[in-house]
């Protein structure tokens, strides 16, 4: 079987793909995964979210940039991934890119801590028609 690294890249080649048995060969049963909007602790937890995001998602897949395996520390991480998800929505077509990082924390060749750090508005907000065009407005402000 590949390095658990390399299933995780796979795995999120295209989200709408996989199974909750491609799940499981990444993920361990006590999981803990955290992003912006919720955690999801436990496989099952896990499995049913990737299910929602399926049922939402035309397609969702990630570009995998930069994948750095950490040094012994007190957070014992395992890896750093940057990455750019590129996520389309059933209900609109619109095509949403965002830019991210994940943490990882590996046991016995499989993902015990995933954690996701992303810019929330740009995933969410500022495609809510009103309240997007006045962070637009907002961001433009504070840039010039």
């Amino acid at each position: 079987m590949m390095p658990v690294i390399e299933r995780f890249k796979s795995l999120y080649s295209d989200l709408t793909l996989i199974t909750p048995s491609d799940l499981e060969k990444v993920y361990t049963d006590d999981v803990f995964f955290v992003d912006p909007i919720d955690s999801h602790t436990g496989i099952e937890e896990v499995k049913a979210y990737f299910s929602r995001l399926s049922t939402e998602a035309e397609s969702c897949r990630f570009d995998i940039h930069v994948i750095a395996g950490c040094e012994k520390n007190a957070e014992s991480l395992s890896y750093l991934v940057n990455w750019t998800m590129y996520l389309v929505l059933r209900s609109s077509g619109k095509t949403i890119v965002l830019p991210g990082t994940t943490q990882l924390k590996v046991r016995d060749d499989k993902v015990c801590y995933h954690r996701d750090y992303y810019d929330l508005g740009t995933m969410v907000y500022e495609h809510v028609p009103v309240l997007g065009w006045i962070i637009k407005k907002i961001k433009a402000k504070l840039s010039s």
